[in-house]
């Protein structure tokens, strides 16, 4: 699903939300969940799974296909955790 879809689905079970309503309600939460964890917090959506930071240090290392040192800088990078209840019905037989 991309993000239109999921604006046309949210306006469509919502018939009182114009698609721009549904596209702001969309935007909204998407922009939360980037703030919060540019704030370096960890956003939990239960049963759904755990949205929080990851920070790597940089250093040297090696290129293993010609063997060249490379310098990295540290970085941070998103990281999703799925959620228990999720997890049960992606593996349910």
């Amino acid at each position: 699903m991309i993000r239109s879809e999921l604006v046309a689905r949210i306006a469509a079970e919502n018939p009182y939300l114009t698609h721009a309503d549904a596209e702001k309600v969309v935007a909204t939460v998407f922009n939360t969940i980037i703030d919060h964890l540019e704030l370096g917090g960890r956003v939990e959506l239960r049963g759904f799974g755990v949205f929080s930071v990851r920070h790597y240090e940089g250093g040297q290392r090696r290129n293993p296909r010609t063997g060249e040192f490379i310098w990295l800088d540290a970085r941070s990078k998103p990281f999703f955790k799925i959620g228990r209840n999720l997890n049960n019905r992606l593996n349910s037989d």
